[in-house]
C-alpha cells in the first residue's frame, strides 16, 4: 500500500472517528471519566483496522493473528455507530429545517444535549445488541437449507439428485480448522450425489492455511468434488490454491464442463472463473462460451459462477440453472443494499433471469468480522427435480 493511499485511509478514519466523538461526546456534554472512556472507547475502536487494514501489508485480506478479533469487530462497531447516527443526524437536520421555516424558537442548549443523550444512547445500545446477537448467528453452525429446483431438460433417472454447496468458508482471520472438519463431517453425512464449492474458501496463501483446508480433502460423493474460483481467492495466489485443491482431489473448474451421468441419463455441471479473475491473474478470467462450446442442448447446464450478477451471461446462454454464493446474504444489515445494488438486486436465495434459475447460497461462514444480522449462514442442499 502506498504512502498515499494510507494517509487517505488515515484521513478517512480520523474524519469519521472526530464526528462520532463529537457527536457522543462533545455534543452530550459528557464530563470527567465518562468523558475520558467513550473518547478511549471510540479511539480503541477503530486503531486495530486502521494499523491492520490501512498500514498494514496486503489490505483488508492478509488480515491475520490475534489482531484480526479486535480489528474486526471494532471495525463494526465503529461502522454501524456511523451510519446510525448519520441516520439520526439526518432526521434532525430535517427537524430543525422545518422549524426554521415555520420560525419556531431555537431550541435550548440543554434540551438540545439532553436529545443528543437520548439518540447517540440509542443507535449505541442498538448497535451493541446487532453486534453480539450477530455474533451468535455467525459462531453456529450454519443449518441446512434444501433447495428444490425443477429442470425442465432434466431426465427423470436423475430426479432426486442432490447437490451440496459449500461457498464462502473465508478461512484465514477468525475462521480454521475446526469449522472446516465439521463442514465436511456435515456434508458427508447428507451423502450428497455431487459437491460443489463456489469460492471464497480462503482469505490467505496456502503456506498459511494448508492446514485448514487439508480436512476438504476428506470430502466425499460418487459424482465427485468441484470448485471455482471466488475474487478472494485472486488476493492471495490462486494458482497456488488450484494446484493445493487439486492435489486434494477437488477437480476445479475454469471455464470447462463436465458431463454427470447416471446410467444413459446426463446434464452437464460447468464452472467459470470468477467475475473478476481477468483483473488479477494473466490467462483467467470468466468465459461461458468456452465451458459450453459443443455442447448437447438436448442437456440441462448447471453452472458454478461465484457471484450472482454473471447468471446476465448464463441466461444469454441457455443455462438451466446457476449456483453462486460472494454476497454473504449482505451479512450484517445495513450493508445488505451496498451488496444487492453491487450485484444488481441478486441478493440471497432463488431468482430467474430468462429462462435461467439462479440459487444464491448466503455461504457457510463469513468475511471480515464474525458477525451475521439478518443474514444466517447455511449449508445448502440442492435436489434437482425433472418435470412432472
Amino acid at each position: 500500500m502506498s504512502w498515499t493511499a494510507a494517509l487517505v485511509g488515515v484521513g478517512m478514519f480520523g474524519a469519521i472517528g472526530y464526528y462520532e466523538w463529537r457527536r457522543l461526546v462533545h455534543d452530550t456534554q459528557l464530563r470527567g471519566k465518562a468523558r475520558i472512556a467513550a473518547t478511549v472507547a471510540i479511539g480503541a475502536s477503530v486503531t486495530p483496522m486502521v494499523l491492520a487494514n490501512v498500514l498494514g501489508p496486503g489490505g483488508p485480506p492478509n488480515i491475520q493473528g490475534p489482531a484480526a478479533w479486535p480489528a474486526f469487530l471494532g471495525w463494526t462497531l465503529f461502522a454501524l455507530t456511523f451510519v446510525g447516527l448519520v441516520t439520526v443526524d439526518a432526521v434532525r437536520l430535517c427537524v430543525w429545517s422545518a422549524r426554521r421555516i415555520a420560525r419556531s424558537a431555537p431550541m435550548d442548549p440543554a434540551r438540545r444535549a439532553a436529545l443528543a443523550r437520548l439518540t447517540g444512547g440509542a443507535v449505541t445500545t442498538l448497535v451493541v445488541a446487532e453486534i453480539g446477537t450477530g455474533m451468535v448467528a455467525a459462531l453456529r453452525d450454519a443449518p441446512v437449507v434444501d433447495v428444490p429446483i425443477t429442470l425442465d431438460r432434466l431426465p427423470r433417472a436423475l430426479d432426486g439428485f442432490t447437490i451440496v454447496q459449500l461457498t464462502d468458508l473465508h478461512v484465514g482471520a477468525t475462521i480454521g480448522r475446526e469449522l472446516v472438519t465439521s463442514l465436511v463431517a456435515r456434508t458427508n453425512a447428507l451423502a450428497p450425489d455431487l459437491i460443489v464449492l463456489t469460492g471464497d474458501l480462503v482469505d490467505g496463501t496456502v503456506a498459511e492455511l494448508r492446514d485448514d483446508l487439508a480436512p476438504l480433502g476428506e470430502l466425499r460423493a460418487p459424482h465427485g468434488v468441484y470448485f471455482v474460483t471466488g475474487n478472494h481467492e485472486y488476493y492471495v495466489g490462486v494458482e497456488a490454491w488450484i494446484a493445493y485443491l487439486t492435489s486434494l482431489g477437488i477437480r476445479v473448474l475454469r471455464n470447462e464442463r463436465v458431463a454427470i451421468t447416471r446410467g444413459e441419463a446426463a446434464f452437464d455441471l460447468a464452472g467459470i472463473d470468477d467475475h473478476e479473475a481477468a483483473s488479477y491473474a494473466r490467462g483467467h478470467g470468466p468465459d461461458l462460451t468456452a465451458a459450453l462450446a459443443g455442447r448437447d442442448r438436448r442437456r440441462a447446464v448447471v453452472l458454478l459462477a461465484h457471484q450472482p450478477r454473471q447468471v446476465r451471461d448464463a441466461a444469454r446462454h441457455d443455462v438451466d440453472l446457476q449456483l453462486s454464493g460472494h454476497t454473504h446474504g449482505g451479512q450484517v444489515w445495513p450493508w445488505h443494499y451496498l451488496v444487492a445494488a453491487q450485484q444488481g438486486g441478486l441478493l440471497a436465495g432463488w431468482y430467474r433471469e430468462g429462462k435461467t434459475q439462479l440459487y444464491v447460497s448466503r455461504g457457510a461462514g463469513y468475511w471480515g468480522p464474525p458477525v451475521r444480522f439478518g443474514a444466517p449462514a447455511e449449508l445448502t442442499r440442492v435436489i434437482l427435480r425433472a418435470p412432472a
